[in-house]
C-alpha cells in the first residue's frame, strides 16, 4: 500500500484568527474572573494541600479553590511553549509547539465496528490490530490512548497489557490514562523500560503523555488530580482538556463555553507547573454543541469549528501547544462521517492545533472506532498533509521547456517535465484512486466501505511488528509479570 516515509507536517501559513483581541482578552478576563470568584473543585487533598501552598485560597474542609488571576498567570507562564515527546524509535519523535502537527490515532472508544462483524464492544484482538494499524500508517505519529477499550480485559490490569502492547506492537509514541497514582506510575515505567533508558534520562526526555479531561463544568477528580501529580512531576506530558459541550456541561453560547473551557483549563496547567514548574503541558480544547433534544454531542458542526480556532487563539496567548480532535457524530462511514471530519480536521489545522487527537477512527460521538472509518481518515490525513507542503516555486518548477516544446493548443502528457516529476507532485490518496469510471465499473464498482474493508485486511496481512531490543522485552515481560501477580490497582474510584 503506496505512503510516504514518516515525517511530521508543518503548518505553513498563519493560524486563523476568529475573534478580535479585544474579544480574546475578554474571554480570558472572564475566565481569570471564574476562577477567582466562582473556583475549581479540586476532589483530592494533597492537591488542594499544593494549592494552598502555592497561594491558592482554599477552605478548610472543602473542595472549592479559587485562584487568584496574578497567580494564575504567573504558574502559566512556566509552561514551555516547544517539548518532544520521545519515542521507542528515535525516527518517530513528535514535536510539539511552533508550526508542527501531529496526527495521533483515535482513543478511549467502548466500541469498535468494521463491515463483517458489525458494532460491538472493544475486545483486546481489536485493540491490538487497531494498534498495529496505528503503527503501520506513517500519517500517523502517535497513540495517545486506547483506539478501543478491551473490555475483556480486567480494569486492574488493563493497562500493563495495553501499554505494553505500545511497546510491542509499534515503536511510536503514546499515551496511558491518568487514572490514579499507581495505573500513572506503571505507565511511566513502561514506558523507561520500552525505550531502555533510565529513570533520570527520562525526567529529561518526556516519553509519556496523558490526557486529563476536567469533569465540567469546574471540576477535577482525585484519580485525574492524582495522574497528573505523577506525571508533571516525572516531566511527563500532560493534555489539559475539559470537556465543555454548550449547551449541557458549558453556557449555550460558543462564548460562555469558551470561557469556561478557559478557565479549566487554565486551572489544570497551573496545578502542574505547582507540582514542577516547566513541567511540559498542552492546552486542549473539546467545547461542541449537542443536540438540545437529546442531550447527544453534535461535532464538526460550524459551532465545533468557531471553538477550534478559538481556542487555538487562547492557547497561543499563553504560548502553549495546543492540542484539539477529528470528530463527527456520524454512525457509519457515509457522507456525512466524511464531511464532519473534513470539516473538524481543517478547524483543527486553520487553528493552529499541534496534536490533533481522535485524528482516524473516530464514529458515533465517539462511540466506537471504526476499522473502515480508520481506513477513510487515513486518506484525509494523507491530503491535509499534501495540502501543508510547501509550493516550492523555482527554474525547475514553472516549465517553462515544456510550455515552450508543447507551445498552443498541445498537452503536457509525454513531456520530460511531467514525466520525471508526476509521481512527486500527484500523491494518490489510500481510498479514493480509482482513475475514472470504467475501471471502477470494472473492478465491481465497489464503494468506499468495501475498498476501505479490504485495506484495512490487508494491511494487517502485511503487518510485521517492529524490532525490539530482547533486553526491553525481557524486563517488560518482567514487569508486567510482576505487577500482575501483586494484584495490578486495587483502588476502585
Amino acid at each position: 500500500m503506496a505512503q510516504k516515509p514518516f515525517r511530521q507536517p508543518r503548518r505553513r501559513f498563519p493560524p486563523t484568527a476568529i475573534v478580535s483581541e479585544d474579544e480574546l482578552e475578554a474571554i480570558h478576563g472572564a475566565s481569570l474572573t471564574i476562577l477567582e470568584e466562582i473556583g475549581m473543585d479540586f476532589l483530592n487533598a494533597d492537591a488542594r494541600a499544593l494549592a494552598r501552598a502555592a497561594g491558592a485560597e482554599v477552605t478548610e474542609g472543602a473542595a472549592r479553590v479559587r485562584f487568584d488571576r496574578a497567580l494564575i498567570e504567573a504558574l502559566v507562564a512556566h509552561a514551555p511553549a516547544e517539548f518532544t515527546l520521545h519515542a521507542r524509535n528515535p525516527a518517530h519523535d513528535v514535536r510539539f509547539g511552533a508550526d508542527w502537527i501531529a496526527f495521533a490515532q483515535m482513543a478511549s472508544a467502548p466500541n469498535c465496528a468494521d463491515a463483517d462483524r458489525g458494532r460491538r464492544p472493544g475486545s483486546q484482538q481489536d485493540f491490538r490490530d487497531l494498534v498495529k494499524l496505528g503503527g503501520m500508517f506513517n500519517i500517523l505519529h502517535l497513540s495517545a490512548g486506547y483506539p478501543v477499550e478491551p473490555v475483556d480485559l480486567h480494569a486492574s490490569v488493563r493497562h500493563l497489557d495495553c501499554l505494553a502492547d505500545f511497546v510491542r506492537l509499534t515503536d511510536k509514541g503514546f499515551g496511558a490514562y491518568a487514572l490514579g497514582a499507581a495505573r500513572m506510575r506503571d505507565g511511566i515505567e513502561i514506558a523507561r523500560i520500552g525505550r531502555g533508558i533510565d529513570a533520570a534520562r527520562l525526567e529529561r526526555e518526556p516519553s509519556l503523555l496523558t490526557v486529563v479531561n476536567s469533569s465540567s463544568p469546574l471540576r477535577l477528580d482525585d484519580p485525574m488530580l492524582q495522574g497528573m501529580t505523577e506525571m508533571a512531576a516525572r516531566n511527563q506530558v500532560v493534555v489539559m482538556t475539559p470537556f465543555t459541550l454548550a449547551g449541557a456541561m458549558a453556557p449555550v453560547t460558543i462564548a460562555g463555553a469558551l470561557a469556561q473551557q478557559n478557565a479549566e483549563a487554565l486551572a489544570g496547567i497551573a496545578f502542574c507547573q505547582m507540582v514542577r514548574p516547566g513541567a511540559p503541558v498542552m492546552y486542549g480544547g473539546f467545547t461542541s454543541n449537542v443536540d438540545m433534544k437529546s442531550g447527544a454531542p453534535a461535532f464538526g458542526t460550524p459551532e465545533y469549528m468557531k471553538a477550534q480556532v478559538v481556542g487555538g487563539q487562547l492557547a497561543r496567548r499563553y504560548s502553549i501547544p495546543y492540542r484539539t480532535s477529528n470528530v463527527c457524530a456520524a454512525n457509519t462511514l457515509d457522507a456525512q462521517a466524511a464531511y464532519e471530519s473534513l470539516f473538524s480536521l481543517w478547524g483543527a489545522v486553520a487553528g493552529g492545533g499541534h496534536l490533533v487527537k481522535h485524528a482516524a477512527g473516530w464514529l458515533e460521538g465517539g462511540l466506537t472506532c471504526g476499522f473502515e472509518k480508520t481506513m477513510l481518515d487515513l486518506d484525509l490525513l494523507q491530503m491535509v498533509a499534501e495540502l501543508l507542503d510547501p509550493l516550492v516555486v523555482d527554474e525547475a518548477t514553472l516549465g517553462l521547456d515544456a510550455i515552450r516544446d508543447v507551445g498552443p493548443g498541445g498537452h503536457f502528457f509525454g513531456t520530460a517535465h511531467t514525466q520525471a516529476r508526476y509521481r512527486d507532485a500527484f500523491y494518490a490518496p489510500l481510498i479514493s484512486d480509482w482513475r475514472n469510471f470504467e475501471s471502477w465499473r470494472e473492478a465491481g464498482s465497489p464503494t468506499a466501505m468495501v475498498r476501505a474493508n479490504r485495506l484495512w485486511k490487508e494491511a494487517l496481512a502485511a503487518y510485521e511488528p517492529p524490532p525490539l531490543d530482547a533486553a526491553v522485552a525481557e524486563e517488560l515481560d518482567a514487569f508486567v509479570a510482576r505487577r500482575k501477580a501483586e494484584g495490578g490497582v486495587k483502588t476502585d474510584f
